[in-house]
């Protein structure tokens, strides 16, 4: 007798680890619907660890330019191939009571339904964390850790961008008639510690409507230097391009072998103003402006 009662011990624990693996297997399925793929879902709040959705929103409203230096932060799965993963949950790890790691094996299929017979079949580690008995995305592939290095890394780069533009703003746009906001636009050629190479604009403008119009502005090129004083970075000298007959000799001496790249990008209008335009479309957001256009004078309004 007590042997059966063993045995229908045993069964009955090897049936409960069955229906929990199963149970957390179907959890899995259903959080695979809202790993993170060219896009963060509102809805996936609902199914992430605070934290994590956290990072991860945080990542995602990061500017623009950062998804073609940065892809696999927002392509997690699919990559940028235009096509779409099928996702199998192959099994389910739990290694404490609110704790368990899934491993998913995933496919890409086109839309059409049929499968991309030039990928491979990859395996994903999808992990769960249970918050209020409810089982959750709480990291996929280990990328929060990625993503909090890169959201650390990115806040330093436009630490140095905010000091750049004040520096511009109080020091070179002093030196231009007034307008009702000062925008300057940074172009990046080379960044080394404390110092930066660049070819940076300074714009006056005013605000009429849904319009910015230039008031002033010009080109100043050249190599900042800056220190890091209290967390926050300061600008503490400004060697600029020299006007007139010594403008080459100068841009050569200071971009040193980056000056061929200085060259072709203060030369091509259209680059500048793609760089000017994005720049503008950031400023505009960040700082809640009802504009939709800038103008130059005597040029037609562009769309930001």
């Amino acid at each position: 007798m007590r042997k059966l009662l063993l045995f229908l011990a045993a069964v009955s624990l090897l049936t409960a680890c069955g229906n929990r693996e199963g149970e957390l297997k179907k959890r899995a399925a259903e959080l695979c619907g809202f790993i993170p793929d060219h896009e963060l879902l509102e809805q996936s709040r609902d199914y992430m660890t605070e934290d994590f959705y956290a990072v991860l929103d945080t990542m995602f409203n990061l500017p623009n330019h950062e998804a073609l230096d940065h892809e696999w932060l927002y392509y997690f799965v699919t990559g940028n191939g235009g096509t779409i993963a099928d996702f199998e949950v192959v099994g389910v790890e739990q290694t404490d009571p609110t704790h368990a790691v899934a491993t998913i094996s995933v496919r890409q299929k086109w839309e059409d339904g049929s499968f991309d017979e030039s990928s491979d079949i990859e395996e994903h580690r999808l992990y769960m964390e249970k918050v209020g008995g409810v089982w959750l995305m709480s990291d996929f592939d280990e990328h929060k850790a990625d993503c909090i290095r890169h959201i650390a890394i990115n806040r330093e780069e436009q630490a140095v961008r905010q000091a750049i533009s004040d520096y511009l703003v109080n020091e070179i746009g002093s030196q231009y008639a007034r307008g009702d906001r000062c925008i300057p636009t940074l172009m990046m050629i080379r960044e080394d510690s404390l110092r930066v190479w660049g070819d940076f604009w300074v714009f006056w403008y005013n605000v009429a409507g849904d319009t910015l119009k230039t008031v002033s502005g010009g080109n100043h090129s050249g190599l900042l230097t800056l220190k890091k004083e209290g967390g926050r970075y300061l600008v503490t000298s400004f060697e600029q391009t020299v006007d007139g007959a010594g403008n080459d000799a100068s841009a050569r001496r200071i971009f040193g072998d980056r000056y061929d790249i200085y060259s072709n990008m203060h030369s091509n209008e259209a680059v500048r103003e793609a760089v000017r335009r994005e720049q503008l479309q950031e400023y505009v957001k960040r700082h809640n402006l009802s504009v939709r256009y800038y103008q130059d004078y005597g040029w037609p309004a562009v769309e930001l």
